[in-house]
């Protein structure tokens, strides 16, 4: 039932295999973060390939997934050109023992797993000789309204972070306003969009792991406390987490 997970795997691997290549020769880790999506329409294609037939329901999730994934390597690219490795792997760089092979397993390796298993809600169903049902629009209705909250939350943070008068100040208006997280929050929601339309399938209710991983590793892991740690103890930082919501808005959370 679950063949096409081997397919998957071996594409992640390689894929991250030639991703740790490149950011060796160019000395800079960040590429893995704007490699992160276009990984997933690998994931995706690699599966639909091993098919003898595409369905209407595949075609429609390669094209969600092509869209979320595009829109945000672009993003992520326009906001790393021209500077230096994000702080996280810089750190990473100046205090690993042994930095090249623990960069391949810890970032380029782990990334490629945490891809595996966050892309099985679509590998899943783009596997399934289904056509779109009632549930998979609730899903793609899911999936727009996180895709939205994401793009709009990065834009404005793009648009903020372009106007000299706001360097070293907080977005604290627009999405912002009501979330200190509200790109990671339209991240998290596109997925369970994901996991609606392969909820339908046969066996596809397992792969509810994949949404409730990239949640929690977006709200406990690596997205919210590596990022809110590096405003710790500002005046400014403080004064937003006492009026605004670290997650979902209306203080849920």
């Amino acid at each position: 039932m679950f063949n096409y997970l081997i397919y998957a795997a071996f594409a992640a691997f390689v894929y991250m295999t030639m991703a740790f290549i490149v950011a060796l020769i160019r000395r800079d880790n960040s590429i893995v973060d704007i490699l992160w999506g276009p990984g997933f329409i690998l994931l995706a294609l690699s599966t639909i390939l091993t098919r003898e037939s595409v369905s209407p329901k595949a075609i429609i999730l390669l094209f969600l997934t092509s869209l979320w994934a595009i829109r945000l390597a672009i993003y992520i690219y326009r906001r790393n050109h021209g500077k230096r490795e994000d702080f996280r792997y810089a750190a990473w760089r100046q205090t690993w023992k042994y930095f090249i092979l623990r960069s391949y397993f810890q970032v380029f390796m782990l990334q490629g797993t945490l891809m595996l298993i966050i892309a099985w809600p679509v590998l899943h169903a783009v596997s399934m000789p289904s056509d779109p049902g009632i549930v998979d629009f609730a899903g793609c209705i899911v999936f727009f309204a996180g895709f939205l909250i994401e793009t709009i939350a990065d834009h404005q943070m793009a648009v903020f972070k372009s106007s000299p008068d706001n360097k070293g100040k907080l977005l604290i208006n627009g999405l912002w306003k009501y979330s200190r997280h509200p790109n990671y929050l339209g991240e998290a929601i596109l997925w369970w969009g994901f996991w609606l339309m392969a909820v339908s399938c046969v066996d596809g209710i397992y792969t509810i792991i994949s949404p409730i991983i990239i949640t929690l590793l977006l709200r406990y892991v690596s997205g919210v406390p590596m990022l809110e740690k590096k405003y710790e103890g500002r005046p400014d930082w403080e004064e937003y987490k006492r009026i605004t919501p670290v997650f979902w808005p209306f203080r849920l959370s």
